[in-house]
């Protein structure tokens, strides 16, 4: 395993442009999640977040990044888990959806890793698990078992659709405001001092 962040809690130089076999990992209801680095534009702490009527439980609202509308969502919620009180470690991941931002509140931020092909398995094709549906496989990092996640199945193309045309964030493929092509990714700093500590 290989760890590439930097001790301010940035991706290392010249590491994103490698991004097929790394992961951003984190933690949400005692689970570690992981989605492709090439996925995410950015890491930001918990922030005030806009409440948007007609929004789906799942929705918290909206977040202004630099100019740009972002909806963001609960993953717990999603996945069905109890709602936690959100504290120092929470975190938003913001990605990068079919051209579109999407936000994820997920408890805290582990790493960015490499993660080869010999360490996936299948994901289980059978579970009453409502999480398995957003799965594209498992990962094991030496004795960590990481639920690999697709962030584009995570919301169907309907709630997609809805929630970015609630939130006036239209899914147009001319819009202006698209990720840049290599984001620096700033990670949480309660984060990077937990891994000092450990």
């Amino acid at each position: 395993m290989q760890n590439n962040l930097a001790e301010d809690g940035t991706v290392r130089d010249g590491e994103q442009s490698a991004s097929e076999n790394k992961y951003l990992t984190f933690w949400t209801d005692g689970e570690l999640f992981g989605v492709p680095i090439s996925d995410v534009v950015q890491i930001i702490s918990m922030q005030g977040i806009t409440p948007l009527p007609d929004f789906p439980a799942y929705a918290k609202g909206v977040i202004n990044l630099r100019g740009n509308i972002i909806p963001v969502i609960d993953i717990r919620v999603r996945f069905g888990k109890p709602e936690a009180e959100y504290n120092e470690n929470t975190c938003i991941i913001v990605t990068s959806i079919e051209d579109s931002f999407m936000g994820f509140i997920v408890d805290a931020v582990d790493e960015v890793t490499d993660l080869d092909e010999d360490n996936i398995s299948p994901a289980p094709k059978v579970s009453k698990d409502i999480t398995n549906r957003y799965l594209t496989g498992i990962g094991q990092i030496g004795e960590k078992v990481v639920l690999l996640l697709d962030a584009a199945k995570i919301l169907s193309e309907n709630e997609l659709s809805e929630i970015h045309e609630t939130s006036g964030q239209a899914k147009d493929p001319d819009q202006t405001d698209k990720p840049p092509e290599n984001p620096v990714i700033s990670l949480h700093s309660a984060s990077a001092e937990k891994k000092e500590g450990e």
